[in-house]
C-alpha cells in the first residue's frame, strides 16, 4: 500500500497538531505503508525511513501580494483589516495563498501511484483539506483527518468561538465532507458529534486515534522542582479558558488539608500556558510549597520525561454535557502506565475509553469528589498498591500501529 500525505505541520514542538501528525506519520513508517510526505512546517524536518518534501510558500501568487499588501496598509493605517476581509472572503488573503501553495505542489503529481492521499492540519486551519478540494483527480482516494470540530461555532458548549466568515467556513467543510471518500476522526465520539451538522460526517467515518511518541527518552533530564519518588500529580497542557484549574486546586488544598503528612512529598504540578487565568492562577499556586506552577512551554521531551515519571497523570476538560475531543497526550499517557486521573463529562471520549466504571474521575468542578479521588490515590500510592485498572491496559492495542495499518488496508479493499 502506498500512501501520498499533505501535512500542515509535521514539526513537534510547533502544536499539539504537530505532535499527533508526526506520532501519526511514525506509526504509518513502523507498519511498513509507503508513504510520501509533503508538509508545510516552514522548515526541514526528518523523519525516520521517510525523506518528507518541504512545500515552500508560493511567491508568483496574486494572494501572496494581497497579503504583504494588507500588512503594509494595517501598518500605516494602524488598524486591523483582518476581520473585515474574512467575512467579506471567508478567509484571509495568507489562507488562499498557502493553499495554492500545496495546490500546486501536488498538481504534477500522479493520482495512479498512490492507493490514498490523507490530508493532516493544525487547529482551525485545514488548509490541506482546502487543496485537495482544488484537485478533483484525488477525491476518489482522499481520507480527510478530522482532529476537532470545524468550524469553531460547532463547538460543543461552553465553547462559544464564532470565527470571522463562519458562513463561508461552513460551505467550505460541508463541501468537504461531500467531496472526500472517507473522514477520519481521532474519536469515535467526534464522528457522532460531527453528524449534527452533515450525515456525510458519520456515513464516511473512520476511526484513527492519536498515535503514542516512538522516540526514547534520550538526554531529557529532570526539573529542578521534580522529585521522582514524591507523589507527583501532573497537569501538563494548554489551560484554555473552558478548562478551570480553580476547582482542581482547592481540591488538592483540601487533599492536603486532610492528608496533612503528604505536605512533604505532594506536588500538583500544573505545565502549559494558561493566560486566561492569570495572574489569578500563579497567586494561587504560590500560596503553597505543594503548588507547582510553570507558565510556558516546556521542552516536549521533558513533559513526556515528567508523564512517565509522575504518579498520577491528569486530563483536564470543561465543565460540559458532553466532550468528543482525545487529547493529543493520551496516547503517551497511556503507554506512560501511570494512572490517569479523568476530570470531564461522563459522556466523553476519554471516559468512552477508559470505560463506564473507571473510577479515578470527576465531573471537572466537583471538588469533594476530585478530593476523595485524591486521597485514595495517596493511599494507594502511600502502601504500595497503586495499580493501573484492566480497561488501561486493553487500550495498547487500541494505539498500535497494527490497528492503524487494519484500518487503511480495509480501505483499500
Amino acid at each position: 500500500m502506498k500512501i501520498l500525505i499533505l501535512a500542515e505541520t509535521i514539526d513537534p514542538s510547533d502544536s499539539s497538531a504537530g505532535k499527533a501528525n508526526y506520532a501519526l506519520i511514525d506509526s504509518l513508517v513502523i507498519t511498513g505503508i509507503e508513504l510520501k510526505v509533503y508538509h508545510y512546517s516552514y522548515k526541514e524536518h526528518e523523519l525516520q525511513d521517510v525523506k518528507p518534501i518541504l512545500i515552500r510558500e508560493r511567491k508568483a501568487d496574486l494572494f501572496y501580494w494581497l497579503s504583504r499588501g494588507q500588512r503594509v496598509l494595517q501598518r500605516l493605517a494602524s488598524r486591523n483589516f483582518s476581520r473585515l476581509l474574512e467575512n467579506r472572503f471567508g478567509f484571509s488573503f495568507t489562507f488562499f495563498n498557502d493553499v495554492n501553495s500545496m495546490y500546486y505542489a501536488l498538481k504534477a503529481v500522479s493520482v495512479n501511484d498512490y492507493d490514498l492521499v490523507l490530508t493532516l492540519s493544525k487547529g482551525a486551519s485545514y488548509r490541506t483539506h482546502a487543496a485537495l478540494l482544488k484537485l478533483p483527480q484525488w477525491h476518489k482516494k482522499w481520507l480527510a483527518y478530522i482532529h476537532d470540530p470545524y468550524p469553531f461555532q460547532w463547538y460543543p458548549k461552553p465553547y462559544d468561538w464564532i470565527q470571522p466568515g463562519y458562513l463561508q467556513k461552513e460551505k467550505f467543510f460541508e463541501k468537504v465532507a461531500q467531496k472526500a471518500q472517507w473522514l477520519g476522526y481521532p474519536s469515535k465520539s467526534l464522528q457522532e458529534w460531527m453528524a449534527n451538522f452533515d450525515p456525510n460526517f458519520e456515513i464516511k467515518g473512520i476511526v484513527l486515534p492519536h498515535q503514542p511518541s516512538k522516540e526514547a527518552l534520550v538526554g531529557a533530564v529532570f526539573p529542578n522542582f521534580f522529585i521522582p519518588q514524591h507523589f507527583n500529580v501532573l497537569h501538563a497542557g494548554n489551560l484554555l479558558k473552558q478548562r478551570d484549574p480553580f476547582p482542581l486546586i482547592q481540591a488538592w488544598n483540601f487533599f492536603i488539608k486532610k492528608c496533612p503528612e503528604a505536605k512533604g512529598h505532594a506536588k500538583l504540578l500544573l505545565i502549559g500556558p494558561g493566560g486566561y487565568h492569570e495572574p489569578q492562577l500563579s497567586e494561587a499556586c504560590g500560596e503553597s510549597s505543594t503548588l507547582y506552577r510553570y507558565p510556558g512551554s516546556m521542552d516536549y521531551d521533558t513533559v513526556r520525561l515528567l508523564e512517565h515519571h509522575s504518579t498520577i497523570n491528569v486530563i483536564l476538560e470543561a465543565v460540559a454535557e458532553t466532550s468528543p475531543f482525545l487529547p493529543a497526550k493520551f496516547p503517551n499517557l497511556i503507554n506512560a502506565k501511570r494512572p490517569i486521573l479523568h476530570l470531564g463529562p461522563e459522556k466523553s471520549e476519554v471516559r468512552r475509553l477508559l470505560g463506564a466504571d473507571y473510577r479515578y474521575a470527576s465531573d471537572a468542578d466537583n471538588v469533594a469528589v476530585i478530593s476523595n479521588r485524591l486521597i485514595e490515590l495517596y493511599d494507594c500510592w502511600r502502601e504500595n498498591r497503586l495499580q493501573l485498572p484492566e480497561t488501561a491496559h486493553d487500550l495498547d492495542a487500541y494505539f498500535h500501529p497494527g490497528y492503524l495499518q487494519d484500518i487503511l488496508h480495509k480501505l483499500k479493499t
